[in-house]
């Protein structure tokens, strides 16, 4: 339920706190009192543009907010807050923020977010409904998702939205499949050439880096051979000076013992030369290439050179494309055998797509009389009682993401005329009691916490007007209703009573919204009657006595 909505400089509103209860809540006012900033307000909440219209003159910025208490469907708002990257609710409150005028912002759970998150999560809170306001009732796709609500279908649903996807798939793959596996002969021999050309060459991701190493000490050998040959001849003088030193220290240590540490450390750095003079003996052993191997090393990197100019800048570039070409080969070499096993997962997707859509359909047909009847009676106690209701069906040429068929909803007004669809034979009126009559039908299904009527009983009579009251106050048994309403029967039947009002403070016209109860209420009632004397004072008391 909406628990708190505050409207800050909203048209002629300077700041209202409205604390909501549960059931019907009746809004009731002059004409051009500023009822309709209720409405204004949550369409903002719901992520309506924003116009700088809208703005209480002399100032810059308008702010809306609303806080729900939810129950039903907490698990499906945090998951769509989820989805979003929103923090969740705490416990089980929303918070909405909206400002615009100088900056437009908009917050939920206290996160910034856009104009169509807060679309997404308004269907999930509030179905406003107004005269002129009834897109949901004469949308196929509403209606049929209506009618598997009270038909309890979401299992058998849920069934064929997985059977569908299956079958859409293996429809795409093997389309996928036709287009790109029946290749040309001349593409063909091309691929067989480049598979051979890479699979010949025995290519290793790691090669290049050791080969080309190798081939640049081939390149040099001969100035790396003479550099070391000279290191070696100067390291060998260096060995035998120090041969030749090292008699004298032996001589030295003899004559003054403190002097051994000194030879210790000569001897470490001689022995540390001579292993440096065999290191590099061994390097230039390893440096004589043999010419025949530098030539098998310049033809190697031509090779690996070429391959990485036709198929990738890297040998696993190259890999990767040969793993492709296989692949496709593959598919080429296979195709009879492969379009034949994909068509036999598209047969049996199809063949379980059909067996799903089945079983879904049998249950919509079967419930479908159940709403009817349901419809018919609550259109019967709005007034309409010698219209028909029917719910049609209408097999699809292909399946469809939601069944294998589409609903309409059928609708005569009137006696002997041909029923035709809700969307193109109700008028105004006649649609926003069919609206209600739905509601009513759906009333234990629906999990949207609020419901706004805004002014549905205009152009209806005394008599009516009173059923359309006792309609909303059995839907407010089970959902929070707010009705905006000229009507004293169905203020009357609200179970808190609030009243807009218009005033002059200091040369500025402000709205407020004031709760109604005991005298002022049965004076309101009155006025809404035709004006505050005895006898319509009495009746007023006698409606709210019922």
């Amino acid at each position: 339920m909406l628990a708190v909505l505050k409207i800050k400089n909203l048209a002629l509103v300077e700041d209202i706190t409205w604390e909501l209860g549960h059931g019907l809540i009746g809004v009731t006012g002059q004409t051009g009192a500023g009822k309709s900033m209720i409405v204004g307000a949550l369409k903002l909440i719901l992520g309506e543009r924003a116009s700088r219209d809208l703005i209480r003159r002399g100032e810059s910025t308008c702010r809306v907010e609303a806080i729900f208490k939810l129950s039903t469907n907490l698990t499906a708002v945090n998951q769509l807050l989820e989805e979003c990257g929103l923090d969740p609710c705490e416990g089980d409150s929303l918070l909405i923020k909206r400002s615009f005028g100088s900056g437009n912002t908009q917050f939920v759970n206290c996160c910034p977010c856009t104009l169509a998150v807060l679309k997404r999560l308004g269907g999930l809170l509030i179905d406003l409904h107004g005269p002129h306001e009834h897109q949901s009732l004469i949308s196929r796709e509403r209606q049929l998702a209506m009618l598997d609500s009270y038909a309890g279908c979401e299992p058998e649903l849920g069934s064929y939205v997985k059977a569908y996807r299956d079958w859409d798939n293996a429809k795409r793959v093997l389309e996928e499949f036709k287009e790109e596996g029946f290749a040309s002969d001349q593409e063909i021999e091309l691929l067989r050439y480049q598979l051979e050309e890479i699979t010949n060459a025995a290519l290793i991701e790691e090669e290049m880096e050791a080969l080309e190493r190798r081939y640049s000490q081939a390149r040099n050998a001969a100035r790396l051979i003479s550099s070391a040959n000279e290191s070696i001849d100067s390291l060998g003088n260096a060995i035998a000076a120090m041969t030749k030193a090292r008699k004298y220290l032996k001589d030295l240590e003899s004559l003054d013992p403190e002097t051994k540490e000194v030879i210790g450390s000569f001897d470490s750095a001689r022995l540390e030369i001579e292993e440096v003079e065999q290191c590099l003996r061994e390097y230039t052993g390893n440096l004589e290439i043999d010419p025949a191997e530098m030539v098998e090393m310049e033809n190697r990197i031509d090779q690996v050179e070429s391959l990485k100019r036709k198929y990738g800048q890297t040998i696993r570039d190259v890999l990767s494309y040969e793993a492709a070409v296989r692949t496709k080969l593959g598919k080429v070499d296979h195709r009879d055998e492969e379009t034949a096993r994909l068509e036999s997962l598209l047969s049996k997707a199809s063949e379980k797509l059909t067996r799903q859509g089945a079983v879904l359909s049998r249950k919509r047909i079967a419930k479908a009389s159940g709403l009817e009847s349901e419809i018919r009676a609550h259109l019967e106690g709005l007034g309409f009682t010698q219209s028909k209701f029917e719910i049609g069906f209408e097999p699809m040429d292909a399946p469809g993401t939601t069944g294998l068929e589409k609903v309409e909803f059928m609708f005569g007004p009137n006696p002997g005329e041909e029923l035709k669809p809700l969307r193109v034979v109700a008028s105004s009126g006649e649609m926003s009691r069919v609206m209600l009559a739905v509601k009513s039908a759906l009333a234990v299904e629906d999990e949207t916490p609020l419901m706004v009527f805004d002014e549905i009983d205009a152009n209806v009579g005394g008599e009516i007007a009173g059923a359309v009251g006792e309609k909303m106050a059995a839907l407010g048994e089970k959902h929070q209703v707010i009705a905006i309403t000229h009507m004293p029967q169905v203020a009357a039947m609200a179970r808190h009573h609030y009243m807009v009002k218009k005033s002059v403070v200091d040369d500025s016209t402000i709205t407020r919204i004031d709760k109604v109860e005991n005298d002022d209420r049965v004076e309101e009632l009155a006025r809404m009657l035709g004006g505050v004397g005895d006898e319509t004072l009495a009746l007023a008391g006698k409606m709210l006595e019922q």
